[in-house]
């Protein structure tokens, strides 16, 4: 509601008291006061309809970590349905009769099969906030893809058999793209710290990750501003398998 109507309600509100406090009011009068006290009420109703309980001018410093974290939490609970439904359906496929092929050779290829082994974890997280060097952009002190990218290139090169990110499976489909504070993954967005696990020869991983040119300069603003990286060796760990979509997307030309 804007602020003129409702200035207008409140001195006809007053006016009408007033008059009926002088005891000059008409017949016409005394209507106009019931109908303009019947309006006001309805607007405050209106309004504490609309609120719903609620502050009308929210807070607007919202914890946006929190609010990507939810989500995040929402959309892996989603996706391990579709995970269930899919594992139904074959089920279902198999008992009617569908025909059976040994795929289990390209599913693991694929990373639609748990993996367990010994490890090398990488975690990233952003420099503290309290952390404000004279000269520095902030876009530097916080993680990106491309430092997400540096890490599971390094790993791939190192000799990795299998790989997650914040426990998600890395496929041929996975793309990491920067939004807004937060990094997207299969479509799910998340909010640093950023954990990356790779199974395979851990020394060969490790050698990988030290000799990464571009790790070595991130590793600087590490040592200097407090950017985070830690690693460390796990002896047994299980990736999930992946549980997204496998279909390929492509477009398509508009008809003419």
């Amino acid at each position: 509601m804007s602020r003129r109507p409702a200035a207008a309600v409140r001195r006809a509100v007053v006016r009408a008291l007033i008059a009926a406090r002088d005891g000059r009011r008409t017949a016409a009068g005394r209507l106009l006061t019931v109908v303009v006290i019947a309006l006001a009420g309805f607007m405050m109703a209106s309004a504490a309809v609309a609120a719903r309980g609620q502050d009308l001018r929210p807070n607007r410093n919202t914890d946006l970590i929190e609010l990507v974290r939810a989500q995040a939490s929402r959309n892996v609970d989603l996706a391990k349905q579709v995970s269930d439904l899919r594992a139904e359906v074959d089920r279902l496929s198999t008992e009617q009769g569908g025909a059976v092929v040994d795929t289990s050779a390209g599913a693991a290829a694929a990373g639609l099969t748990a993996v367990k082994g010994p490890a090398v974890s990488v975690t990233l997280t952003d420099a503290p906030a309290n952390v404000k060097p004279i000269g520095v952009a902030e876009e530097l002190l916080i993680v990106h893809q491309q430092d997400i990218q540096a890490v599971v290139n390094a790993m791939w090169r190192g000799g990795a058999e299998a790989m997650s990110i914040q426990g998600q499976r890395v496929t041929s489909r996975t793309g990491i793209k920067c939004v807004g504070n937060s990094v997207l993954l299969h479509g799910i967005p998340y909010a640093p710290p950023y954990i990356l696990v790779a199974i395979g020869d851990q020394q060969g991983i490790e050698q990988a990750l030290a000799g990464s040119a571009y790790l070595q300069a991130y590793r600087q603003y590490t040592d200097r501003y407090g950017l985070g990286y830690a690693e460390k060796r796990i002896n047994d760990v299980t990736l999930p398998a992946y549980t997204g979509a496998v279909d390929l997307g492509y477009a398509k030309p508009a008809a003419k």
